[in-house]
């Protein structure tokens, strides 16, 4: 009975990530990212249950992907395409189509997935920006325009330029070859955790100063700590 308890969490996971489209699909950016989070907490949480409980299965690896990519590659690339619609429209795309752009990292979140699937060496460490880290940056979006009021920060974010170059650059991370610390703590030893430690204190201290900017501020030191650690 115990091996379907943390697959009953990733189909929460999989659960919040549905209720996340539906919210996108009303633009209601919101009530979305609140979604996204919830699922990405019990994507976290469906593994350390596996580990804890020692009823990992292939089974679940499986379905943690297929719940990843709607909460963390679909979703995502929904709250692109809302917001390069709110942007200034270019003169070549008298058709509307610069907002289908933003699905390219529901593309590229399908292909990071896949090669995660049949990896054998990302046990300890991720190659590629794992899919939930992806989804908290751009929800982080949505959340800044709401919450923190900036002109200068909400021109930039309107500009359909960054965002068309947060959606390649996004797409190239996910599917880069560098080397990111995982986040799978299999004892609570500082030692053997310092990186792990040393990014959750840098997180909660950003977070605190910066609020709902500092998350893209968090991934920035994710990427550059996994470097300097490696």
């Amino acid at each position: 009975m115990k091996s379907y308890i943390p697959n009953f969490i990733t189909l929460l996971n999989l659960f919040s990530g549905c209720v996340a489209v539906i919210f996108a699909f009303e633009g209601n950016m919101k009530l979305t990212a609140l979604f996204v989070c919830l699922g990405i907490f019990f994507d976290f949480f469906d593994g350390l249950v596996a580990r804890k409980l020692n009823v990992q299965s292939e089974l679940g690896v499986q379905l943690d992907s297929l719940a990843d990519m709607v909460t963390s590659g679909l979703v995502p690339g929904l709250v692109l395409f809302h917001l390069l619609g709110l942007t200034p429209k270019f003169s070549w795309d008298a058709t509307g189509l610069l907002p289908y752009f933003g699905l390219l990292v529901t593309l590229a979140s399908a292909y990071r997935l896949a090669k995660f699937n049949i990896s054998t060496n990302q046990s300890d460490a991720f190659i590629g920006l794992p899919t939930p880290a992806n989804a908290l940056l751009i929800i982080s979006l949505p959340l800044i325009l709401e919450y923190q009021n900036s002109e200068a920060i909400h021109a930039i974010i309107l500009n359909p330029w960054f965002l068309l170059g947060l959606t390649f650059v996004s797409c190239y991370l996910l599917n880069s070859p560098i080397k990111l610390i995982a986040l799978k703590f299999k004892t609570w030893n500082f030692k053997d955790n310092a990186s792990r430690y040393i990014l959750i204190i840098l997180s909660v201290t950003i977070m605190s100063i910066f609020q709902f900017v500092g998350i893209p501020f968090v991934i920035l030191a994710y990427i550059a700590l996994s470097i300097v650690s490696k």
